[in-house]
């Protein structure tokens, strides 16, 4: 007994129809599969830092959305570049992610050309967070500065020998200090040291008085009055340090400065497999908890959909590439 195709399928031209509908169901069984594995976050930093931290919250409850394990790979060095080139390199499937921070967006102002495009090398998957910049004395060294005034004050009054400190140089607390002292007209002398801890570490000490850092880094010496914050370089005033005015109350108006996070894809990622990573970290930074979580440690939620994050990346990339320029700041 012979086989033959149905009537409806034996006609030529449903035939055609057919196989040129055949891939398409397939392509569109696929998308809906994704993810059918786990997925991996390179977070182009340190375990313990603001970028770590703040990720591993975020991943933790995307994960549940996703119902497939999020991890993430620690690949610092070189303000996240090798991170950064590694998830580049990475197939466009929506398995391989990096977390962008401020320092690795600006990396190339600061170490010349890398062996990827920031721009064109990746595809926004959409903001994560905020991280206030705060600036910070040590209340023992600078008894009489409890405001951005008398620091500024201070600073004249020392004729330029005054210094201040930061996680190193071509950091984000260094950019904004240098920045602050641009539109207010006053000196400060840089000592730079290779990462916040040991900054922090030695403004407690008393090595050096003054620095402007990440929340995350000195929140738990301002709450235990080892370190006074006098001014946020954010717009806004934090929830966290509701009586600390922003610089822009203390006589700079429009200043702002804030570091920030954001997801990035390698560039060819299938739309809708972004749309989906989109969506999911939409749900997680608008749980309660999340937001709790992120706020306990000093930074906040924040997103924003991949068009935003692209015009969000080349107004940063702008606005501190001229700070870079104009103080002709190089990382050492």
């Amino acid at each position: 007994m012979s086989f033959r195709l149905p009537v409806s399928v034996r006609n030529p031209a449903r035939r055609a129809l057919l196989a040129l509908a055949l891939p398409l169901l397939a392509g569109g069984a696929f998308a809906q599969a994704f993810p059918t594995k786990p997925i991996t976050i390179i977070v182009p930093f340190p375990a313990g830092g603001p970028t770590d931290v703040a990720t591993r919250i975020i991943g933790q409850k995307m994960a549940q959305g996703l119902k497939q394990p999020v991890l993430i790979d620690n690949r610092g060095g070189a303000s996240g570049t090798i991170g950064a080139a590694i998830a580049a390199k990475a197939a466009p499937d929506g398995y391989t992610l990096v977390m962008l921070a401020t320092p690795t967006l600006l990396a190339g102002h600061l170490y010349g050309p890398t062996s990827y495009d920031i721009f064109k090398s990746f595809t926004p998957v959409g903001t994560t967070y905020d991280l206030p910049i705060v600036m910070v004395v040590n209340p023992k060294a600078l008894p009489e500065v409890t405001g951005l005034q008398q620091l500024i004050a201070k600073a004249r009054a020392d004729g330029g020998t005054f210094n201040y400190t930061t996680a190193g140089a071509g950091s984000f607390g260094h950019l904004t200090t240098e920045s602050l002292k641009n539109v207010g007209k006053f000196e400060m002398q840089h000592v730079p040291y290779r990462g916040s801890a040991p900054a922090v570490t030695d403004l407690i000490g008393g090595q050096v008085p003054m620095m402007f850092s990440d929340l995350i880094a000195v929140l738990p010496h301002i709450r235990s009055g080892t370190l006074r914050a006098i001014a946020v370089g954010s717009s806004k005033r934090l929830s966290l340090l509701p009586d600390v005015k922003t610089v822009a109350e203390q006589g700079f108006p429009g200043f702002d400065a804030t570091s920030w996070g954001g997801m990035l894809a390698p560039a060819g990622t299938p739309k809708d497999v972004i749309a989906r990573l989109n969506t999911e970290l939409k749900k997680a930074l608008a749980d309660k908890e999340v937001q709790g979580k992120l706020e306990g440690v000093g930074t906040f939620a924040a997103f924003q959909t991949p068009e935003q994050m692209t015009a969000r990346m080349r107004q940063d990339y702008e606005r501190w590439g001229k700070v870079i320029r104009d103080n002709n700041i190089k990382n050492q």
